[in-house]
């Protein structure tokens, strides 16, 4: 069994009256790349404050790279590497004096700090771009040099928060491409996405929170299976006839989700061919977020 690159046990963390974080247990093992899904509110940024010392836990145990927060968090920031949500580059600098001012900040010493930058660009693909200004580069280039920026140390460990939110979706399969190649490499990922299929794309796990609880782990098939089944039927209609098939499901035992002008009856599996009329898909990691969070907007 893997060592844990990541270990909360029984987590709290209040703001006021607000419960952001209620008994957190979250488990990254080293090497692997663990996807962290929940809706708005669900306590996915204030676990990513956590684990970077933004915030201070009320109670429970936290543990990074075998150091303990909050007491060794300078240890642990010194080897992991953090890829905000917000782009937060220096725009009047280029692209390598931003990465060689992380150089400093990360004490990489002065005589391996240039292969450092080489190393950085060449993962991040903008070697050509090192003597560009930041605001001269297009969102993509811009998200993939925070990963660079992140990676300028060689962390053990990278925290990637909604790494590629409002990217297209060329670029962001190029940032797919550059965490599967991290991945490769070794290093632990804990990834937060409201993309769902990054996550059944990328992580070896997913950790699904709601109101600050861990309501589902595991890999992304073994959990559709386990909730939503193999396969589904999606009927399409008005209200009135959707509201007529999800009845029908649950007298048969069956679960359902409704997305727009559809509803999806779901573990067809166990149907005994009570399943109704309409077009027939695999069940996916969607179903389950949907089926395990709820249908409402936070």
């Amino acid at each position: 069994m893997s060592e844990a690159a990541i270990r909360l046990r029984g987590v709290t963390k209040a703001f006021g009256p607000i419960q952001a974080v209620d008994g957190l247990d979250l488990e990254v093992p080293e090497g692997t790349c663990v996807g962290l899904l929940g809706p708005n509110g669900a306590g996915k940024s204030t676990t990513m404050r956590l684990l970077t010392a933004q915030a201070i836990a009320d109670d429970g145990e936290l543990e990074v790279l075998g150091y303990r927060l909050p007491a060794q968090s300078k240890s642990a920031r010194a080897e992991m590497g953090v890829v905000p949500q917000l782009d937060n580059l220096d725009t009047t600098l280029t692209v390598h004096q931003n990465l060689l001012v992380f150089t400093h900040l990360y004490r990489v010493p002065r005589a391996a700090r240039q292969a450092a930058i080489e190393r950085a660009l060449d993962i991040a693909n903008l070697a050509d771009r090192r003597d560009t200004k930041v605001d001269k580069l297009s969102g993509g280039m811009r998200r993939r040099l925070l990963i660079a920026r992140a990676l300028v140390h060689r962390p053990r460990l990278v925290l990637m928060d909604e790494p590629t939110v409002g990217l297209d979706p060329q670029v962001r399969q190029e940032i797919w491409a550059l965490i599967d190649r991290l991945r490769a490499d070794g290093v632990s990922i804990l990834m937060s996405t409201h993309y769902i299929e990054e996550a059944e794309r990328l992580a070896d796990t997913v950790t699904i929170m709601s109101h600050g609880r861990v309501v589902a782990v595991g890999a992304p098939s073994e959990l559709v299976v386990e909730h939503a089944g193999r396969e589904a039927v999606e009927v399409y209609g008005p209200p009135a006839k959707l509201s007529e098939v999800e009845a029908a499901a649950a007298a048969d035992g069956l679960r359902t989700r409704r997305t727009g002008t559809s509803v999806a009856v779901l573990r067809l599996d166990v149907a005994n061919g009570a399943a109704p009329e309409g077009e027939r898909r695999p069940a996916n990691l969607e179903d389950v977020f949907v089926l395990l969070t709820g249908e409402e907007i936070a």
